[in-house]
């Protein structure tokens, strides 16, 4: 599932072809807003939040999408064929650009000054301007015994984190995935470093949390499963963290991560 940054990133194309114009064209291909239509309306402002997407119009409407597994959002000049089968949900379309939402995991059509209905359960969006870390390490605090690798995967607690960097941070901090949130000594710190983390990476397609770009040195534990830590030379572990069905992967090296 694409993370915060990759989130970030895919709301500034959409400002980018939509901001500022008006649709000629909308085509919700989803059941529930089959008859919806925006055409005539500009679009004012595409946001991100965590991994979710607002696309605001004119009349106090809001379109809310979720890439989930599979979706992405496509960008391409108007006129341009759109991909054959059943895969688009979604097309917002001006004069010079089309976006196709392919594969999107949600599509909603709500009143603006209802978004809170949507996104009103997150925590704080790490790239959000109003980013509160403090709410956030206090929403961490209120399970101290789940284990902290599936509380900041837990979106009510903290926007944007995905697989990739709890991993990362979580090796960066010597903080084992398993240990329960009440243990953690320092989680202000952690939260500091994950934020910092999306930060440097938002406004590139790869991501980095060694330093290193030369392929195969970006990170320090994910995607390195069987192979040897970078720090300590340890096998790096690989499993799955969470409840079924929503279990998810989970990397580390039980050197550097103690506990």
């Amino acid at each position: 599932m694409p993370e915060g940054d990759a989130v970030y990133r895919t709301a500034e194309r959409l400002r980018h072809a939509l901001d500022g114009r008006v649709l000629t064209r909308s085509d919700f291909r989803v059941p529930r807003h089959a008859t919806a239509d925006l055409t005539g309306r500009a679009v004012t402002r595409t946001e991100s939040y965590g991994k979710h997407l607002l696309t605001r119009v004119e009349g106090g409407l809001t379109v809310h999408t979720h890439l989930r597994m599979e979706g992405s959002w496509v960008v391409m000049p108007e006129g341009r064929r759109l991909p054959q089968g059943d895969k688009v949900r979604l097309v917002l379309a001006n004069a010079e650009w089309q976006a196709v939402g392919v594969r999107l995991g949600m599509v909603d059509l709500l009143r603006t000054e209802h978004e809170d209905r949507v996104i009103g359960h997150l925590g704080p969006d790490l790239l959000g301007q109003d980013w509160d870390q403090d709410e956030a390490v206090a929403r961490l605090r209120r399970n101290p015994d789940t284990t902290i690798g599936e509380a900041l995967l837990d979106q009510r607690n903290l926007a944007g984190i995905g697989t990739i960097y709890r991993a990362e941070t979580l090796f960066l901090r010597g903080v084992s995935p398993w240990r329960p949130v009440g243990a953690v000594a320092d989680l202000d710190g952690l939260v500091s470093l994950a934020r910092r983390l999306l930060e440097a990476n938002k406004d590139h397609a790869s991501t980095i949390t060694t330093g290193d770009r030369r392929r195969g040195f970006e990170t320090w534990v994910y995607g390195r499963a069987g192979r040897p830590c970078r720090r300590c030379g340890s096998r790096i572990r690989r499993g799955e963290m969470g409840a079924q069905p929503q279990e998810r992967l989970i990397l580390w090296c039980d050197r550097c991560q103690p506990g």
